[in-house]
C-alpha cells in the first residue's frame, strides 16, 4: 500500500569516510519522512558496528573481509567470507523487505547491493571519490542511480545514471558562524595569530607527524599557532617533544572530538585527501595543503587531490616530499593572505552543502516507484 512505511537499507562502512556520510543520509531521510524504517548493514568488527548504534540506528553485521592483494593465498578466506556474507545479506533483505538499498562503499556494500539488485530491488550507489572504487564500478550496471561528488565520473559509470550530489558532511559543520570564540577557548589558543590545523584522519598520518616533529624549531619561532592531531600512534612522541622544546604555540591532541571547533579556529588546514575530509573542507571553506596517502586502494587520494588542484582549490605535497617541503610551505602560505583568500573562494565554490538532503530525496523517489510497482 502507498501509505506503508518506507524501508531503506544503507550498506557499507569500514572507515569514517563511509560511515559518517551514511549516517548523514539516514538523518536526512528521517527528517523528510519521520516514520521511515532504516536498517544499516555493515562489516563485523568495523567501526560502523559502534558508530551507527551511537547515532540511533539499528545495524546488522556481515562477516565480509577485504580483498588481499598480497599474499594472494589469503583470498581463499576472502571468498569464503564473501559467500557467507551473500547468504546472510539475502536473509536480511528477505526479512526486512527494503524498497531501496543504498550502497555507500566499504566491505559490506558489495554483497548487499548485489543481492538486492538480483531480487529486483532498486539500488542507489554513493561514490565519494573522484576515482571510483572497484565495488561500485561492478555494481554500476545494475544501479538505478549513482550519486557522485566530482564531475567527470562518466569515465566509470553510465552517464544517464549519474547525479552530482557532493558528499554528505556532519551537520555541525554546516554553520560555523559564531563558533570562533568557543573554539579559541576549547583549544586554549590566543586567537591573535594565524591558526593552522594539521590532521591525518583518526589514526594519524606518519609523514605529516614526522614533518612537524622534524621542524618544531621553525614552527616555534614562526608566529603561528598549530592545532595538531597526531592519531594514537604519534601522540606520545609528539607530546614528549613539545614538552622538551617548551612550545606554547603548538597544541597536540591524539584525537579531536570537536572537529566543528577545529575548523572554526583554523585559518588553514593540512590534511590527507580522503573524500569525506575534502567535502568538509569545501563546506567550511578552508584553504588546505593536501598530503594524499599512498597507502590506499588505487591511489584514490591523489585523484581526489588532483581534482582540486585542477580548479586551484588546494595545494598538494606528495607524501614522499613531506619531510622537506611541508612545513616551509605552511609557513610561507600562512603569510600570503591574497593566496589564502583565493584558495578559500575556489574550494568554497565546490561545496554542495545540502548533499545529504539531495541524496535522501533521490532515495525516496526510488522508494515511491517501488511501492507503486508493489501495489
Amino acid at each position: 500500500m502507498m501509505n506503508s512505511r518506507t524501508n531503506v537499507i544503507i550498506s557499507g562502512g569500514g572507515t569514517g569516510g563511509h560511515v559518517f556520510p551514511a549516517i548523514a543520509i539516514a538523518n536526512a531521510l528521517r527528517e523528510k519522512e519521520k516514520d521511515i524504517n532504516i536498517l544499516f548493514v555493515g562489516a563485523e568488527h568495523k567501526m560502523e558496528m559502534q558508530q551507527v548504534p551511537a547515532a540511533g540506528y539499528n545495524i546488522s553485521g556481515l562477516p565480509v573481509r577485504g580483498f588481499q592483494r598480497k599474499p594472494l593465498y589469503k583470498n581463499i578466506f576472502f571468498l569464503y567470507y564473501l559467500l557467507l556474507s551473500m547468504i546472510k545479506a539475502g536473509r536480511i533483505i528477505d526479512k526486512f523487505r527494503p524498497h531501496v538499498v543504498v550502497g555507500v562503499g566499504g566491505y559490506a556494500s558489495g554483497p548487499v547491493a548485489r543481492v538486492a539488485s538480483s531480487k529486483g530491488i532498486p539500488v542507489l550507489i554513493q561514490e565519494q571519490n573522484s576515482y571510483a572504487g572497484v565495488t561500485n564500478r561492478l555494481l554500476a550496471k545494475k544501479a538505478a542511480k549513482i550519486c557522485v561528488a566530482y564531475e567527470g565520473m562518466e569515465a566509470y559509470f553510465p552517464k544517464d545514471k549519474i547525479m552530482l550530489t557532493g558528499n554528505p558532511v556532519r551537520r555541525d559543520l554546516l554553520d560555523l558562524s559564531g563558533k570562533r570564540d568557543e573554539a579559541v577557548s576549547f583549544f586554549g589558543i590566543s586567537g591573535k595569530q594565524k591558526v593552522i590545523l594539521a590532521v591525518g584522519g583518526s589514526i594519524g598520518a606518519g609523514s605529516i607527524n614526522s614533518a612537524i616533529s622534524g621542524n618544531i624549531g621553525l614552527i616555534k619561532d614562526s608566529g603561528i599557532e598549530l592545532i595538531w592531531q597526531t592519531g594514537v600512534s604519534g601522540y606520545s612522541n609528539a607530546a614528549g617533544l613539545l614538552e622538551k622544546e617548551d612550545c606554547k604555540n603548538i597544541h597536540v591532541y591524539e584525537f579531536i572530538t570537536r572537529m566543528d571547533l577545529a575548523y572554526a579556529a583554523a585559518d588553514m588546514v593540512v590534511s590527507r585527501a580522503g573524500a569525506g575530509t575534502i567535502s568538509e573542507l569545501s563546506v567550511t571553506g578552508k584553504p588546505v595543503i593536501l598530503v594524499p596517502s599512498p597507502n590506499v586502494a588505487e591511489d584514490h587520494q591523489t585523484s581526489n587531490a588532483t581534482a582540486l588542484i585542477e580548479r586551484d582549490a588546494a595545494v598538494m605535497v606528495r607524501d614522499q616530499d613531506c619531510q622537506a617541503e611541508l612545513v616551509p610551505l605552511v609557513l610561507s602560505l600562512a603569510k600570503n593572505n591574497k593566496r589564502l583568500a583565493q584558495l578559500k573562494k575556489n574550494i568554497s565554490d565546490m561545496a554542495i552543502p545540502d548533499s545529504a538532503g539531495i541524496i535522501a530525496r533521490e532515495i525516496l523517489k526510488l522508494a515511491k516507484k517501488e511501492k507503486v510497482a508493489d501495489r
